[in-house]
């Protein structure tokens, strides 16, 4: 069956794809909203009306597409990439502004999976508006993977991020790194800390590099959280993490660590969080990850260094990898990427698909993601 055509013979997918692309502006400060994107038509199929859901709290891709159209929305078509919301949370439900503005037909790409938000649909359809869903749904739930993992499984969405060298080393034996990767990848590293809600490294990393974990380009207004694995809480009070906006610091440290390193922790005003350990004496990562999600933290970029990526990898909690390949050699007894426990048999190997390649400067990012039996992700 060929796609129905609207707007000078263009079929309904590309129309999507146009919302879609929309949609990915809201990367830097959507969340814990879901990326949306909107397109209106008017009655001669052309495009009256665009939006993007850009902020927490402000309005709505629809909202935003419905006002600028105006009265020429009136007969028209809307592609939205997500249900449009059916409950009145910081806005009024957007079902209400698409009824009021006399739309036609609506095209939805992603059903609402959170039962609070969703019934969009039924409701247009009650009200006679002719809805089409399903349209280019794979590509929009693949561009909204990180809000619909949180929605489905509670837990954030998991990027392990490394810059390395090509036999993939991310320090020499002497524990030298900075810099293997060059400004071009470092620059796209941070723009991975704008898209994601928290940052989360180990505490040697914090001891051996003392970093900010800051965001630093400005593409996003809203906060974000810093997050150090610390089992013995050997975090120093004159960390930059604990001295520099301490509040939005949490510290993840053994149930019943050190009573006088807690006090002082929790004097310089960090978050402190204890959980169990693991047989290696490591903080459980999925209570963690669960703490995270309850509190409507939707992704996170883990940062290492390589015990903390083999600590998720052995647990298996993580969803996608990022790599930024320089074109280097270390060998030796350089650092690993990736430590942990490791497996013993190919078979029990973590299984991902490569998903996106990139060139900066002389490197290359590499993306893979994990493979899901339930295509939550958009990679099956």
């Amino acid at each position: 069956m060929q796609p129905e055509s609207h707007g000078g013979g263009v079929p309904d997918p590309q129309w999507m794809n146009q919302a879609i692309e929309l949609a990915a502006r809201g990367r830097f400060g959507a969340s814990p909203n879901p990326l949306v994107g909107a397109v209106i038509l008017n009655t001669s199929n052309e495009v009256v009306g665009e939006g993007f859901h850009a902020n927490f709290g402000g309005p709505h891709a629809e909202i935003i597409a419905l006002t600028q159209a105006g009265e020429k929305a009136q007969g028209g078509t809307l592609f939205v990439t997500l249900e449009p919301c059916n409950h009145h949370g910081k806005t009024p439900p957007c079902v209400d502004a698409i009824i009021a503005a006399g739309v036609k037909r609506v095209v939805v790409a992603t059903m609402d999976p959170n039962q609070i938000a969703s019934g969009g649909v039924d409701r247009l359809r009650t009200e006679g508006i002719d809805v089409v869903t399903g349209i280019s749904d794979d590509s929009a739930r693949l561009a909204n993977r990180r809000w619909l993992s949180w929605v489905e499984h509670r837990r954030p969405w998991v990027t392990l991020k490394a810059g390395m060298s090509l036999d993939g080393r991310i320090a020499t034996g002497s524990g030298e790194s900075q810099w293997i990767t060059g400004s071009e990848s470092r620059h796209r590293a941070l723009e991975l800390r704008e898209e994601h809600d928290a940052i989360l490294v180990g505490v040697g990393t914090v001891l051996a590099d003392d970093p900010r974990l800051t965001r630093r380009l400005g593409l996003s207004s809203s906060p974000h959280l810093r997050v150090v694995l610390d089992s013995g809480l050997r975090t120093p009070v004159d960390a930059e993490v604990v001295r520099s906006a301490p509040e939005s610091t949490l510290i993840a440290h053994a149930l019943g660590a050190d009573p006088e390193r807690y006090r002082k922790l929790e004097e310089a005003g960090v978050n402190l969080l204890g959980v169990d350990v693991d047989a290696e004496g490591r903080t459980l990562i999925a209570a963690v990850l669960d703490h995270l999600g309850r509190n409507e933290i939707t992704s996170l970029l883990v940062e290492g260094g390589s015990a903390v990526h083999g600590g998720f990898l052995d647990a298996e909690l993580f969803d996608e990898v990022v790599l930024f390949v320089a074109p280097m050699m270390i060998g030796g007894d350089g650092l690993s990427a990736i430590g942990g426990r490791g497996i013993e048999q190919l078979t029990s190997a973590v299984r991902l698909k490569f998903s996106h390649v990139a060139r900066h400067g002389d490197d290359l990012e590499v993306v893979a993601t994990r493979l899901e039996q339930k295509d939550v992700h958009g990679t099956d």
